[in-house]
Formats: structure tokens, sequence, C-alpha cells
């Protein structure tokens, strides 16, 4: 579908194509499409929300165009907006890799990560990109799998870094970056909460959500059958959406179609699921670790 882009352009300014996209506002903006949220753009470009906002809006006004669509809870990208974000991503890689030939970093070496399915779909791919511009010459192997097995492959020996969820105690000194609430989701006016066994859609065994859902209705005396397994959580939103089963989630993942479970249905509580980072102390896990520690702070 071809899309209408405007040209409207400020007055005054009769030789628009000399004019210079500023490479910091590009950058922002990039930071605001990838992260969804000013206020965690302003975190990762270090910069207050207002400040953010500022480049946006002059972006906006030297281009002539409305780049976003904001409300409350998101930020959507507009038709002009998409156009935008391809050549902004450009400008930033090449400025970002030309600065790594003149001040790469001289550190080299292998750094062998463990991370489980979710982590390695949400925050891994734009950590290994920025751990790639700032050092360019560490070699990265990603290994996904649950969190129970990121530990173990961390114990053993064969990760330099672990990057994990988990619900209770880690088998591993770790620290915790961040946490929230785990709870108990469902399609919005589904009818799967209704049946006895309850339906349950879980990752696979070892999954930190798995082991918290499954230990809380346990120790309640609630029949459960397992209705649906997947390998990350979008699979089981999947399930939820289809209202196949409910679900222990993150309260983050609810949204006009997930909603939590109401508590006339005597569902028991969670508890808070964890974020946690494990490194070995070695020069490319803590290169590794100094990226990641602000951007999960940030979603908290």
């Amino acid at each position: 579908m071809d899309q209408e882009i405007s040209t409207n352009r400020p007055s005054g300014d009769p030789h628009p194509a000399t004019r210079t996209l500023n490479l910091d506002a590009a950058r922002t903006f990039v930071a605001i499409c990838e992260t969804g949220s000013f206020r965690r753009a302003a975190a990762r470009v270090n910069r207050s929300p207002s400040a953010v906002s500022l480049q946006v809006g002059k972006l906006e006004e030297q281009l002539g165009v409305r780049l976003l669509h904001r409300d409350a809870r998101r930020v959507r990208l507009t038709d002009q907006g998409e156009v935008l974000l391809g050549f902004a991503r450009r400008l930033v890689g090449i400025s970002d890799e030309a600065m790594a030939v003149f001040h790469g970093s001289p550190l080299s070496g292998s750094l062998r990560l463990a991370a489980p399915h979710d982590l390695g779909v949400s925050l891994v791919p734009g950590l290994l990109r920025r751990l790639a511009e700032t050092h360019p010459r560490i070699r990265v192997d990603v290994r996904l799998d649950s969190s129970e097995t990121v530990q173990r492959l961390f114990v053993e020996g064969d990760a330099n870094l672990a990057l994990f969820n988990e619900a209770s105690t880690p088998q591993i000194p770790a620290r915790d970056l961040f946490s929230e609430e785990l709870r108990w989701l469902m399609r919005d006016g589904g009818r799967a909460v209704e049946q006895d066994p309850l339906p349950l859609a879980v990752a696979q065994m070892g999954c930190a959500w798995r082991d918290a859902a499954l230990r809380a209705l346990e120790g309640a005396g609630r029949s459960y059958r397992v209705a649906y397994s997947s390998d990350t959580s979008m699979g089981q939103v999947a399930a939820l959406s289809a209202d196949l089963a409910v679900a222990a989630l993150p309260g983050s993942l609810a949204d006009r179609d997930l909603v939590e479970v109401p508590e006339h249905w005597g569902l028991p509580p969670l508890g808070r699921t964890h974020i946690y980072l494990a490194d070995d102390g070695s020069d490319t896990a803590k290169a590794f670790a100094t990226l990641i520690t602000p951007d999960l702070r940030s979603i908290a």
C-alpha cells in the first residue's frame, strides 16, 4: 500500500535540502521506537524525558511532519515516522561504525552468554548490537534455554554470563536487576478460567514462571491440567488470546485483550519474578554487564 508522505516544511526555509538532521535527535528517535517509551528512551540516551520530548518536537518541526502518536499507555509511529526510522537507524549505525574504527575498544576475546528464550527474544538482540558497537572485537556465542538450564550452564563453566528469570532464590550468586509481580492472566471475557481442572498455558520445564504457577496451585490444593506448552511467553499469550487457558505471567504483559483473573476465582498469589545477572568476572562478561544493567532498570 502506498504511503502518502506529507512534505509540509517550516516557512522561511528556502533550501530545505541543505539542512542536516541532528544525529543526537536521530539517536533519540530510534531509542523511542525501540523502547516504546519516552521515559525508557531517556534512560538509554542519558537525557531527561522532557529533553527527549523537546528533541522530537524540534525534529518534527524541522521535517514538517508528525512522527509519533502519543497517548497515556504507549507511543506509536505515524506513517512518516516509519519512513524516518529507517533513515535514522542507518545514520546512527554509520556513525557508530565510524567511531568504532577510530575509538573502538581494544578488548577482544569470546563471551558465552546463556539466557532464557523470552529474554533472548526481548532484550538480548539489542544488547548484542550495542556490544558490537562498543566492543567490536568480542565474539559472542549465545545459548537459549530454560532458566534452570541457564544457571546449570554457568555453574559448569559453559557460560561466562547468565541472564535469567527466577521467582525464588536463584541457584547461583547473582545480581537482582529488576522485578515485577507475576499475575494470573486470561483473555478479557474468556471462559477458560471456569473449567475444572484449570487449564494452564506454561513454558517448558525449568521455567521459573511455570514452577511458580504449579507450586502455587499445588499449595492451594487447586486441580489443574497443562493445556498448552511453549518455549516462550508469546506462545502462552497466543493460547490465552484463543481462550484455551490461563497463565502465570508478568503483570506488564496485560493489555486490552489480556487481563488479570478476577479475585473471585480464588487463584493463589504468585509472588514476584526477578531478572538476575551472574558473570564469571572476565573482562568480556563485565563489558556486557555494563550495557545490560541500565536497560533493565529503565524497564522497571
